[in-house]
């Protein structure tokens, strides 16, 4: 049986979300716990040049839903990335998922052939479905949730491996 591009998409990005969802709640809690104001982890980053935990959220979230967009040929929800709270990055995640469960598997599968062009500073970058899925979207996705679960890792949020695999 062959893997479709709704399954390979849509799916995984509204579970990783959940296990993001997941791993802000527990940071949230930490950081009341700790008696942490909860503006420390937010702006955390691992590096000086990198984006900080709630850029980090913003951009999977956006990542997710412009990615399923662009396969889908329709619109994505516009976010006006101005979260300055757990509960600000909770919701986003939340109306990411409620956008993604509307997304019917017709609309994507058969979107492997289909021509996909970004546009950034300038530039288009034209891609096939899948290659934009599996070459673009999904490590994109991976990078920035990875980097916000080793940004509250390293500011000693209790979180684990399982955490990010949701099988807690």
């Amino acid at each position: 049986m062959s893997l479709s591009m709704y399954q390979a998409s849509v799916p995984v990005f509204i579970r990783q979300l959940g296990n993001l969802s997941t791993i802000l709640g527990i940071a949230a809690s930490d950081a009341e716990t700790r008696k942490i104001d909860p503006s420390v982890l937010l702006n955390a980053r691992l590096a000086p040049d990198m984006f900080p935990l709630s850029r980090q959220v913003q951009i999977a979230c956006d990542g997710a839903s412009a990615g399923t967009a662009l396969l889908a040929g329709i619109d994505a929800p516009s976010c006006a990335d101005d979260e300055t709270s757990f509960a600000d990055l909770q919701a986003r995640i939340a109306r990411v998922q409620a956008f993604l469960q509307g997304v019917d598997a017709a609309q994507l599968d058969g979107s492997e052939e289909r021509t996909v062009t970004l546009s950034r500073r300038g530039k288009d970058t034209h891609f096939q479905g899948q290659a934009f899925l599996l070459d673009h979207v999904l490590p994109n996705f991976y990078f920035h949730l990875t980097t916000a679960y080793a940004i509250l890792r390293h500011n000693g949020v209790a979180i684990g491996k399982r955490d990010f695999l949701g099988t807690r």
